[in-house]
């Protein structure tokens, strides 16, 4: 079956419920990877072009190679290896006036990819983005990532991930609540 980005749009955005985003819970992991993983194929390898012709079918790409990138490689360095592609997209689409067009829900999400870079440059301009969402909740964790960014200039939750060794700051950083997200 070829699925659409209204496909995509209504599972993220209706056949789910909004605290699944950001659990972690394998069941749902598997789920989106049984339904949603050639997809994502097709999108990591550019195949899904046609999509940044509008403003919903653009924030599709960006779910699925932002979102479903780390449901599909929990846990592993692929989970972030789209988010460049995505930051891109999600780029064009704003330089588009796509993400006028969309509601403020779908907005954030068009906006995600600005949260997940370790780009200390990209992070001012996600505040600025999630600043004119004027929704206090999306603002507060991307002034918790930001922070993060601008002490470390990555996040050192990743560091296991990706192989990377960790500072002495970074492993007492992670001792702490709330260190990773």
């Amino acid at each position: 079956m070829d699925l659409s980005q209204q496909q995509v749009i209504d599972f993220w955005f209706n056949e789910i419920e909004p605290k699944q985003w950001f659990e972690k819970d394998l069941a749902f992991d598997a789920l989106i990877q049984s339904r949603f993983g050639v997809l994502h194929d097709r999108a990591k390898a550019g195949e899904l072009v046609g999509w940044r012709n509008t403003a919903q079918g653009a924030l599709a790409e960006v779910i699925v190679l932002d979102q479903f990138s780390r449901n599909i490689y929990r846990d592993q360095p692929e989970s972030f290896a789209s988010d460049p592609l995505a930051l891109s997209l999600a780029q064009f689409a704003i330089a588009k006036g796509f993400d006028v067009e969309l509601t403020t829900n779908y907005r954030t999400f068009l906006y995600m990819p600005f949260m997940h870079s370790e780009s200390k440059l990209i992070h001012q301009e996600a505040l600025r983005l999630f600043e004119s969402l004027g929704v206090e909740n999306s603002l507060h964790f991307e002034k918790q990532h930001k922070a993060i960014i601008d002490r470390f200039g990555r996040y050192p939750h990743r560091n296991a991930i990706l192989g990377r060794v960790s500072t002495a700051e970074e492993a007492a950083f992670l001792e702490q609540p709330n260190s990773s997200f």
